[in-house]
């Protein structure tokens, strides 16, 4: 790389796309052969966390949608589908029945952007150094279970694994596992700023402001070996300030996709066809949110007060209200689309329930009202979150149950907040690393969990997640999947809120907009390329 200074159902193909309307000039935000994105994400360098492009850190939706572009992995989600296919590697498999060994055989001729060649030395560096380096906010979790990597010759890697676990071949299509250049990225620390040296289909040039990424522009990497094959050899990526000025700087034809994050009533009125020359293409994402809960701070620590929010949250009134229905409302974990998925919630607290909130709360000699301040990140999940905690605050506050207030702090400060148990009920968002059930529940109830969450189940974490990762068939794994997702629904260490749709709007021109997220909600630039306008 050169550097100047600086959600959706399973698969991906059943995008559908609406034309709102036809007409404009033929420079929406072209400057030649380029074409634009915008985004609101804020992809940003900080004391603690200074490199929010390196593998080793990076763990987040925004990052992760640069790096997708410019790394290679061994392997990657296909077009459209879950079931992982070859990147980096030729060929890939488990060794053994008990899904414990791991070989794969890279390609011929692998390089690096920066001209070094790329060899089985260089992937099990990549892996060693995230679990080495074990950063706070980082994603070593999704590597926890390698015990250790052999390179047996340049092109061949075998990776042994501490326990069984047949969501692994999915795990290594993520940024987690990466693959960078031993001779550029330090062993035992960070790789600061903002600079990317990989081997995937684009090379990037990034551009700073204030330790903040500004611009991103992906040129075609001509020694790029793979399957992919990129449609524009040129896309620059620009990063806005809020919903507002992305809107203005699509209406006014500088950018020709919006990724990410349009309001919902920006939406509605893209929608509407007040916009000419503009195609609103919408999924059933698979981005949810949850509200999460540190089960040993004092005002939720006792199960009941988590059970009587849970009887008292109206998601129906905050789809509809808040989201203008852009978003559906969640039951469980696990979202709708997701092999696995089961309503827990709505089968264990049915509708909005005060009256059987109030109960639960007698029963077990909670004093009301129970004081509670819910948190939230104010530039991280888009412009409507205010309103969502103040929606939720207002319905919690109605039933006389609960004295509720809303605080938002900035991403920088809540995510290691959050990590740290500083919050007793905050709001996370979370995109799939990859599509299975695993991966909305490892994360935030199992052990080492992202989150950091206190709670513990010896049910899940001992006996129903390990069984699920010895199920090479993820049918088989369907039941204990939904037991967990019932005991969680029980023991409310988190509440499932909504499941985010998504939104692409792209100038009409444009073309390959059905196919530029993966299973994952992962931009893939290079299906992105421009056509005939009108």
């Amino acid at each position: 790389m050169k550097r100047k200074t600086l959600v959706l159902p399973a698969i991906a193909g059943l995008l559908t796309s609406v034309l709102t309307a036809c007409g404009g000039t033929d420079e929406s935000g072209s400057d030649g052969g380029t074409i634009v994105v915008g985004t609101t994400d804020r992809i940003e360098a900080t004391t603690g966390g200074p490199a929010p492009l390196d593998p080793a850190q990076a763990y987040d939706a925004a990052s992760w949608s640069v790096m997708r572009n410019t790394f290679q992995t061994l392997m990657r989600l296909p077009r459209s589908g879950t079931e992982p296919v070859p990147d980096a590697a030729e060929s890939c498999g488990f060794q053994d029945r008990q899904s414990e060994q791991y070989r794969c055989k890279l390609r011929s001729g692998l390089k690096f952007a920066g001209g070094h060649a790329l060899t089985s030395e260089d992937v099990k560096f990549s892996l060693d150094r995230v679990r080495s380096i074990h950063h706070e906010s980082g994603p070593e979790s999704l590597l926890s279970s390698i015990d250790k990597v052999e390179t047996p010759s340049e092109r061949e890697v075998v990776i042994h694994l501490s326990a069984p676990d047949a969501t692994f071949p999915s795990k290594l299509t993520t940024q987690a596992a990466a693959i960078v250049d031993s001779e550029v990225y330090p062993k035992g620390g960070l790789l600061k700023g903002f600079e990317v040296t990989g081997s995937g289909p684009f090379e990037v040039e990034t551009e700073e402001q204030d330790n903040r990424l500004v611009k991103a522009v992906f040129t075609k990497n001509p020694d790029y070996k793979g399957d992919l094959e990129p449609k524009s050899a040129k896309i620059e990526m620009r990063f806005f300030e809020d919903s507002a000025q992305l809107e203005k700087a699509l209406t006014d034809g500088d950018i020709d996709l919006v990724n990410r994050e349009l309001d919902p009533d920006q939406i509605e009125k893209l929608q509407s066809g007040e916009v000419e020359g503009v195609r609103v293409t919408e999924s059933a994402g698979q981005a949810v949110r949850y509200l999460a809960f540190n089960t040993e701070a004092a005002p939720v620590r006792n199960k009941a007060v988590r059970q009587a929010i849970a009887h008292i949250v109206n998601r129906q009134n905050l789809v509809r209200d808040v989201h203008k229905r852009t978003s559906d409302a969640l039951y469980s974990l696990v979202p709708a689309g997701t092999l696995s998925h089961t309503n827990s919630f709505f089968n264990e607290y049915g509708d909005a329930d005060i009256a059987a909130a109030r109960r639960v709360l007698s029963r077990a000699g909670i004093q009301t009202p129970v004081k509670l301040t819910l948190t939230y990140s104010t530039d991280h999940y888009g412009p409507s979150t205010a309103k969502e905690y103040a929606a939720l605050r207002d319905q919690l506050n109605a039933s006389a149950l609960f004295s509720v207030k809303i605080k938002g702090v900035k991403w920088t400060e809540f995510r290691p907040a959050a990590g740290a148990g500083k919050y007793a009920a905050f709001g996370i968002g979370w995109f799939p690393d990859f599509p299975d059930a695993d991966n909305y529940i490892a994360p935030f109830v199992g052990k080492q969990n992202f989150l950091k969450l206190a709670y513990r189940n010896n049910a899940i974490d001992d006996q129903l997640l390990p069984r699920t990762r010895q199920q090479a068939q993820r049918s088989m794994a369907v039941k204990d999947f939904q037991r967990i997702q019932n005991l969680v629904a029980q023991d409310v260490p988190l509440l499932p809120l909504w499941q985010v749709k998504q939104y692409l709007v792209a100038q009409d021109d444009i073309t390959g907009v059905e196919y530029a997220l993966d299973s994952a909600a992962m931009l893939q630039l290079w299906e992105l390329s421009r056509g005939v306008k009108g």
